[in-house]
């Protein structure tokens, strides 16, 4: 049972803009600063670069438009060591795209002293602290719905060749700002409109049966919640529709405001292996275990569980569980391990490991 909120507290320091046209706060919030524009290579064709350049004039210095899905160690090293020494004196990096690019520009706004990337990597391996001093400011600027990393300190750095993946976490890795326009959104095509929103749910969902939430992060989450499931469907039939695209673009900046306190937890824990044993999108790999995880989460935290079933308007656990299960189905997506290729047993053994990894452990419910 849960004994209540005793002492808490809530922190974000991102400067938030929302709606049609805040791409436009750009300049006034660069403030006269000269910038590196980070993003995804469909970005050009897509003629956001150029309305960048029209925006920015001069202020914008370079662009890196090379950013590939889930940064890996290896083209983000080279990159990293480019931008140390061709634009070290540029004190702000835009970062405009997913959730791949905001991560890719945490790490290029770190500095190091050498400006080498094995000494942050191993900073990282050793879950050390850079210095204070050096590191660039970042404005985040997200075009899918989704992520959250627009908000959070948090970066996941992939090495796919080792197996590994790399949490980076620094004080210097919040952003400065972000700015949340949904007009961005509106070319994203229906499966990154689908991944992302389905990691935004999970992102809600996370938060809630979670050791580290708060009253705050609670409320966000339970209104992230709502407002994807009601809105996330109706999207997935209607891409064109700008005022949905808002709707679902607000939920996932409400779901990374809650999980910017709580850190994430049993579900991500689960999705990391997917991803890298199993090749599946995070999006996917961290939302078919939602009823499965929802399953093991009620009954464990009475003030969790009335978020929880608030969520789903259920009176039980059993409808809430068939109701997430339901929506997931829905919208295409197989809620059985199995069908990613993790047979029961394997499936049992992913569990108890993940329940012992760092976000494991935020899970409401002990598995030991």
């Amino acid at each position: 049972m849960s004994k209540g909120f005793l002492v808490w507290t809530y922190h974000n320091p991102v400067h938030i803009s929302v709606g049609r046209n805040s791409l436009d706060q750009l300049p006034a919030l660069l403030a006269g600063r000269s910038c590196l524009l980070v993003t995804f290579p469909e970005a050009q064709s897509l003629g956001l670069v150029q309305r960048m350049r029209q925006l920015l004039g001069a202020q914008l210095r370079g662009v890196i438009d090379s950013i590939a899905p889930n940064p890996d160690v290896q083209w983000l090293a080279p990159l990293y060591e480019q931008v140390q020494r061709d634009h070290a004196e540029v004190p702000v990096i835009v970062a405009l795209g997913g959730g791949s690019a905001i991560d890719s520009a945490k790490a290029l706004i770190c500095h190091t002293p050498g400006g080498r990337f094995a000494d942050l990597l191993a900073l990282l391996k050793q879950g050390g602290q850079l210095g204070a001093g050096g590191h660039k400011a970042l404005i985040a600027i997200p075009t899918t719905a989704g992520t959250g990393s627009e908000v959070t300190p948090w970066a996941t750095i992939w090495d796919q060749a080792a197996g590994q993946k790399y949490s980076l976490h620094q004080s210097c890795t919040w952003p400065e700002a972000a700015v949340i326009d949904a007009e961005l959104m509106t070319s994203l095509p229906a499966g990154a409109t689908l991944a992302s929103g389905l990691d935004a749910l999970s992102h809600a969902l996370e938060s809630i049966w979670n050791v580290n939430r708060n009253p705050v992060s609670m409320a966000l989450a339970v209104q992230s919640a709502r407002r994807t499931l009601a809105t996330l469907p109706a999207l997935m039939q209607d891409l064109d529709n700008a005022q949905l695209r808002s709707e679902m673009a607000e939920a996932a900046l409400m779901a990374g405001l809650a999980f910017s306190n709580t850190k994430t937890a049993l579900a991500h824990s689960l999705s990391y292996d997917i991803t890298l044993q199993h090749g599946v999108p995070h999006g996917l790999a961290c939302s078919f275990s939602l009823p499965l995880v929802l399953e093991m989460a009620l009954g464990a935290d009475a003030v969790a569980d009335a978020a929880l079933l608030s969520i789903f308007d259920a009176s039980t656990p059993a409808v809430a569980v068939e109701r997430l299960r339901s929506v997931l189905q829905g919208l295409g997506v197989a809620t059985d391990p199995a069908h990613y290729g993790v047979q029961p047993q394997a499936w049992s053994a992913m569990l108890q490991k993940a329940a012992s990894g760092p976000r494991g452990r935020n899970f409401i419910r002990s598995l030991s």
